[in-house]
């Protein structure tokens, strides 16, 4: 029976070959983004799942009071970590990182630049990954051992069997390798070649409650909760700093990647919104080449009720003719696969490269085959479910009298009516794909070319290492004095994105209960004149002023959070103690657009600074990196030049946005070429149905407009209803994106007008294609018959 089955299947597919290509290679193209995307989702919700014991680490977040709203930041300061270990009964293990830049690791044979962390000694008790020699916890102990990674030590001794061997570190000092363990997965947010322990990077700055720069995480006990930790944290800086109204808070391991952006002391989202976005995007590509099939099959029901009116006269039972359609709908559908399989297989490579990913199809994952199974089954139900119920419905008596009509009495629906709801659904969902990819891609244009109230624009940034860390001002008068160099400056962090805050901002007049978050920056001479930020009042720091040393620079929203209307002269009590206020700088981005621009004050310092940014004359970036090449080589002959842009570190920062700009315009175009050769199709049948009324009335004098309005205004109506139905919807979504951003485009109408311009362009070219090809056939060839 079931190869019965089969063969009229196969018969009825060859039977319309164009529409049935139509229909494969539509639900082929949509299968295949709904795989492509379905597999990023899965790579992005794994995210530091492979640790043991997951459930039970956390990373610690800081709540402080701002301005009448709580912030959550990131970095923790660094006391908070013996803290918590000595007065929290619910925490096992706890450990902070502090950030290190890349460091020069070498041996006898080769030096190569490697990430990692200096990790304080429970590291291991919290984060487990496998060891393969050596025992990491005691060798991150030592202060004169490294634990280093499966590759670093293949990259250096051709065996992960390095325990005893040495390694210089930044040629600074050598230390014995005490461990060595497996490759970092890259589903992991935490990504190191090598750890230290980090008492051997370990400043009395660092001691303090009021400077936050560590990531600080915990592993509870086991039956213990995050809110009973929680609830034993909320009073820990009263104990140790009762001027500071701040409270450590608990975020699961699992969801920070995900969930990064908090509001009122709430997680707020993150990549989690590009995760629904992109499974939103994948659902409606699917839902629009299964409508595709829909509407092909309901179109050509008249063509197939002489079929079922004969089967049901010999005594085929509506049960068998269900099936039937069924079983055609599943080899569509498996045929579609295959070729979507192959397609994924072609296009992941560059899928993969385009969104920075690893993924790879395994015929070994049964998670990957029982999603194919459930996806083969989903789709032929959703595809096959309309045409199969309303075929099956037909009367025999009234088709083989020659009174079939179009409608199922049984449904109480007729057949037009369910085509052109489908079409009205289909391309409502293509028009809020293209309002998406206006949006997005205008905010994304907006955030690259937005005034940060600094010039990125020719700069680029030197890591300060060796020899240029120690003189490093001796290395920025130099590199300044070079005739394609502008201006340079030292810095302690990059300006793009500052993280590092501190509470110890105080002023004569400030009220005791007022918390201040405050961005700290290190900076040394011609810092503004290098980033072109503009000075309000008073001065940068100058060589030509010893005294500047020990002064600050603040931003305008510093001087407003102090009230401060003339700062230029007052004093302030922070990093430096209690010193004058020399110069107001107008305000600049120190962050992600995703939050407001925060107080900011520059501390002086040419010493222990991580790297110098260089602005160089437009148009002579080639001899600038020449020069500053030969001079680095000179000053630092042990270290490769090294150098960064400024402008694409600024674009890093919204990686996010551009992956999500580049799949919506993608997958959003994909998703109209699906719907347009439906379109197509729908056309290319009411021609032929009307082939003989188009032949008359060609013969009694219509024009070639008059029979192209006559098949394009139905159809164009649809659309142009569709894009009334779908332009509420894409608003609220759209808008609801925006909205997680500080700064953004204004969502006018103009925008909308676009999209619907669009929309009725491709509908009205896709109809008139096929309407004017129905329109120039010879009206001979038709009536012939008749």
């Amino acid at each position: 029976m079931i190869k019965n089955y089969l063969k009229i299947a196969w018969r009825s597919l060859l039977k319309g070959k164009g529409y049935s290509f139509i229909n494969i290679f539509g639900l082929a193209l949509g299968l295949s983004c709904f795989m492509l995307i379905s597999l990023w989702i899965r790579d992005e919700l794994s995210y530091n799942h492979f640790l043991t014991d997951a459930d039970r680490v956390y990373a610690v977040r800081i709540n402080s009071l701002f301005n009448g709203e709580i912030q959550t930041g990131n970095m923790t300061p660094g006391p908070l970590e013996p803290a918590l270990r000595s007065d929290i009964p619910e925490i096992e293990a706890v450990t902070k990182l502090g950030y290190a830049p890349n460091l020069l690791l070498s041996t006898e044979n080769k030096s190569v630049k490697e990430v990692g962390w200096y990790a304080s000694s429970d590291f291991f008790k919290v984060f487990r990954f496998k060891p393969l020699s050596g025992n990491p916890a005691q060798a991150l102990a030592s202060i004169d051992q490294i634990v280093i990674t499966k590759t670093l030590a293949l990259k250096h001794f051709n065996t992960t069997n390095a325990i005893g061997r040495t390694i210089e570190v930044d040629k600074n000092k050598v230390y014995t390798i005490g461990a060595v363990i497996d490759d970092i997965p890259e589903n992991s947010t935490l990504q190191f070649a090598w750890l230290l322990n980090f008492k051997i990077n370990e400043q009395d700055w660092m001691k303090t409650w009021g400077n936050n720069s560590f990531q600080t995480y915990v592993k509870l006990k086991p039956n213990t909760t995050a809110a009973q930790a929680m609830a034993s944290m909320k009073n820990i800086y009263n104990r140790y700093q009762t001027d500071m109204k701040s409270t450590p808070i608990l975020q699961p391991i699992k969801d920070i990647y995900l969930y990064g952006s908090y509001k009122n002391g709430q997680p707020d989202g993150g990549r989690i919104a590009y995760v629904h976005i992109f499974l939103l995007v994948a659902l409606f590509i699917l839902v629009i080449a299964c409508v595709n099939f829909m509407n092909l099959a309901t179109a050509r029901s008249a063509k197939r009720a002489k079929e079922v009116g004969v089967l049901k006269t010999v005594g085929a039972p509506r049960k068998t003719l269900i099936i039937q359609f069924y079983i055609e709908s599943l080899l569509t559908t498996l045929t579609a696969v295959i070729l979507a399989f192959i397609f994924v297989w072609l296009f992941l490579p560059y899928f993969n490269s385009s969104f920075e990913k690893h993924i790879a199809l395994s015929s070994s994952d049964p998670i990957l085959w029982c999603g194919i199974l459930v996806l083969v089954f989903f789709t032929t139900f959703i595809a096959g479910s309309y045409p199969a119920i309303f075929l099956s419905s037909f009367q025999p008596i009234n088709i083989l009298k020659g009174t079939f009509t179009s409608r199922n009495r049984g449904l109480k629906l007729d057949v037009l009516t369910i085509r052109k709801g489908l079409v009205v659904f289909q391309f409502t969902l293509s028009i809020f794909l293209i309002v998406s990819i206006l949006v997005i891609g205008n905010q994304v244009n907006y955030i690259q070319n937005l005034n940060l109230g600094m010039d990125k624009e020719n700069v680029l940034y030197v890591p300060l290492e060796g020899n240029l860390y120690t003189k490093s001002e001796t290395f920025r008068q130099k590199a300044a004095s070079l005739p394609s160099v502008v201006a340079a400056s030292t810095v302690g962090m990059l300006p793009m994105n500052l993280q590092s805050t501190s509470n110890d901002l105080s002023w004569e007049g400030k009220d005791p209960n007022l918390q201040t978050a405050t961005t700290v920056a290190l900076v040394g001479y011609d810092f503004t004149k290098t980033m072109h930020i503009d000075i309000v009042s008073g001065r940068d720091f100058s060589i030509e002023h010893p005294a500047d040393t020990s002064a600050y620079v603040i931003n305008e929203t510093a001087a407003k959070l102090m009230g401060m209307k003339d700062p230029v002269g007052k004093q302030i009590n922070f990093w430096n103690g209690k010193q004058t206020i020399i110069g107001v700088m107008r305000d600049f981005h120190t962050e992600s657009l995703h939050t407001p621009i925060k107080p900011l004050v520059l501390c002086f310092s040419n010493k222990e600074n991580g790297y110098m940014m260089v602005r160089t004359q437009a148009g002579k970036l080639k001899e600038a990196l020449t020069a500053l090449s030969t001079l680095t080589k000179n000053m630092n002959p042990d270290y490769p030049f090294e150098y960064h842009f400024a402008d694409e570190t600024y674009e890093e920062m919204y990686k996010s946005e551009q992956q999500v700009n580049l799949l919506v315009r993608y997958f959003g175009a994909l998703a109209i070429i699906i719907s347009c050769m439906g379109l197509f199709a729908l056309v290319s049948f009411a021609a032929e149905q009307r082939t003989k009324e188009i032949s008359i009335r060609k013969v009694v004098g219509a024009s070639l407009i008059n029979i192209v309005n006559l098949l394009s205004k139905d159809f164009l109506k649809l659309v142009l209803g569709a894009v009334f139905i779908a332009f509420p919807l894409a608003f609220w979504a759209v808008n609801k994106w925006l909205n997680s951003f500080e700064y953004k485009i204004d969502l006018g109408w103009e925008i909308f007008v676009l999209a619907g311009a669009i929309s009725l362009l491709i509908a009205l070219l896709t109809v008139s294609i096929q309407a004017i090809k129905a329109a120039l056939a010879n009206p001979v060839n038709s009536l012939r018959n008749e």
